[in-house]
């Protein structure tokens, strides 16, 4: 990926605004081209792999669990108290199922998403004050504030002082409180990004400086952090990234402390007028990105392989070499998510009606074939693993002339 190397096209993409009360305000690019050109070209081979690998064959399910898990990590970084299970289960309620403030802060961010979306896909589309207020306006609507309004920008009373951060992630910041210097910062932070475009700035590089500089202005009175992440997300999706740009919000809330930190970091950097103040923030972002896309890669993986695995499933089902207790048995695994324990498969209440007329030699004699076909292992913990899974280490499976499961502790055989 080439970065302009011309100082002049820099110089360009540096931008001084004088408000009316808060002061100067600063907008540059802050990074050195050649101290980041290594981490873009591994951030641009991972996309391509990923790019490469059949991503149609799951797509629904891979964007389902990106669309969950960044919702969690985005609405937990703002103190959001849903479990990502609860997250998933918000986002499947019907509008009017809505009761509680955190489904509502869930549901919102979805509906943020979907307009990110939207206009990603849109040919020509180019970030500007109306998405950005059609964004804010998704996320908080019909969520309680003393003084957020959606869609409008803050202008504080002076009475009202807005600060920022805390000191153990390296200090408060006061960010612009007058409406007006909002207003201008905000056009500027717009029309700053179109210039960094036009200069040929890559989305990978402009995305997490509009993130940067938009946390600074800090222009909602609630929101800010969820607003900043979908703008960059958008960016990246817009340039082409899939999924990764969404499910950086969950490497950000595992990253939490750096992710705040690095905030103050590149801000007094900046202030001290030191040499690409930004990089640190940049970095975080390509190595994040690097990151997320190679893991969704092995999830793709992983997915594949699990399809491959059901329709084997499948196809024995319908040839007869497996019956029904134990088609249910390996879809139970499927779905499951994780291995089983033997003894809490054998209590669970669909478990117990498979075998309720038949006896212990007849449970006995399914799994071993599980296991003889290996659809299914079992580790030295007694825990059960679908065939798509090779635990380690693995009971060796040792065919048994009486047809018993050697899979049984000798107590569950007496």
């Amino acid at each position: 990926m080439d970065i302009p190397r011309d100082k002049s096209g820099f110089e360009h993409c540096t931008v001084r605004v004088e408000t009316q009360r808060f002061g100067p305000f600063t907008f540059c690019l802050g990074f050195d081209p050649a101290q980041i050109e290594v981490a873009l070209v591994r951030v641009e081979d991972a996309h391509q792999r990923f790019d490469a690998s059949p991503l149609a064959q799951v797509a629904n399910q891979l964007e389902r669990e990106v669309v969950v898990s960044s919702i969690f990590g985005t609405n937990s970084i703002e103190g959001g108290m849903l479990s990502e299970e609860e997250t998933g289960a918000a986002l499947a309620l019907a509008p009017g199922q809505i009761r509680e403030t955190e489904q509502r802060r869930a549901v919102n961010i979805k509906s943020a998403y979907d307009l990110a979306r939207t206009a990603a896909s849109t040919e020509g589309w180019h970030i500007g004050l109306d998405f950005i207020r059609e964004v804010h306006a998704a996320i908080t609507g019909d969520l309680p504030h003393p003084y957020n309004l959606p869609g409008q920008f803050r202008d504080n009373a002076k009475e009202i002082v807005t600060r920022v951060g805390d000191a153990a992630h390296g200090g408060i910041y006061k960010p612009p409180q007058s409406g007006a210097d909002i207003r201008l910062l905000m056009q500027t932070l717009v029309d700053w990004h179109r210039q960094m475009e036009e200069s040929g700035i890559p989305a990978l590089i402009r995305a997490p400086l509009v993130h940067l500089y938009f946390e600074w202005i800090h222009p909602f009175w609630d929101g800010n952090g969820r607003v900043g992440r979908v703008l960059e997300a958008t960016l990246l999706q817009a340039a082409g990234y899939r999924y990764a740009p969404f499910a950086m919000a969950r490497y950000y809330h595992e990253h939490i402390d750096t992710y705040f930190a690095l905030f103050n970091i590149c801000r007094k950097s900046a202030e001290k007028r030191q040499a690409a103040p930004n990089m640190p923030f940049i970095d975080f972002h390509l190595e994040g990105m690097r990151i997320v896309i190679n893991g969704l890669h092995d999830r793709v993986n992983r997915l594949i392989t699990m399809l491959l695995f059901e329709n084997r499933v499948k196809q024995l089902f319908d040839l007869k070499e497996l019956n029904a207790r134990q088609y249910t048995i390996l879809t139970h695994l499927l779905n499951n998510g994780r291995p089983l324990p033997l003894a809490e498969l054998r209590l669970m209440p669909w478990y117990g009606a498979l075998y309720l007329k038949l006896n212990d030699k007849t449970r006995q004699r399914d799994l071993h074939k599980l296991r003889a076909l290996e659809l299914a292992y079992l580790d030295t913990e007694n825990r059960l693993w679908p065939g798509f899974l090779a635990p380690a280490p693995v009971q060796p499976f040792k065919p048994s002339p009486r047809k018993q499961d050697d899979a049984d502790p000798p107590a569950a055989r007496r």
